[in-house]
């Protein structure tokens, strides 16, 4: 797979596991963040312990945290091993949550079988790569 593609697709995996939203037809990225602003106002004080299932896989208490780090240069494998939490699971969570926005595309009509059959069989390794940086 193609390098770029791969970080894209990384990226992709991040947000929409950290933002807990579900994906539509007029969601926007802010440039430069991780976090979309509907993410952050639903949560005023972002250093407050979540119940968000990302986090708590992680074994972190906030977003930041995990911004932080990754802006450091740590991958999610790195944050995860810092924190004695298990990246497999963290993992698993990713592609859960990733495959269910496939099953809606999907029924929604937005991707035909054959496209939905190849993200679907492409989307371990994915977030893998993505998850210990081998996007490089």
């Amino acid at each position: 797979m193609n390098p770029k593609k791969l970080i894209i697709a990384g990226t992709l995996a991040f947000v929409i596991s950290v933002s807990g939203n579900t994906w539509n037809d007029n969601a926007s990225a802010e440039a430069g963040s991780y976090f979309p602003d509907s993410y952050k106002t639903a949560r005023p004080d972002k250093n407050d312990p979540v119940e968000d299932k990302f986090l708590e896989t992680l074994g972190v208490r906030s977003d930041e945290e995990v911004y932080d780090a990754l802006y450091s240069g740590q991958s999610l494998a790195d944050i995860a091993a810092d924190h004695q939490a298990d990246v497999q699971r963290m993992i698993d969570l990713q592609v859960a949550q990733l495959t269910e926005q496939l099953d809606k595309r999907f029924a929604k009509g937005s991707l035909n079988w054959a496209e939905y059959k190849a993200q679907i069989t492409e989307l371990p390794g994915i977030v893998a790569a993505s998850v210990y940086k081998q996007y490089q």
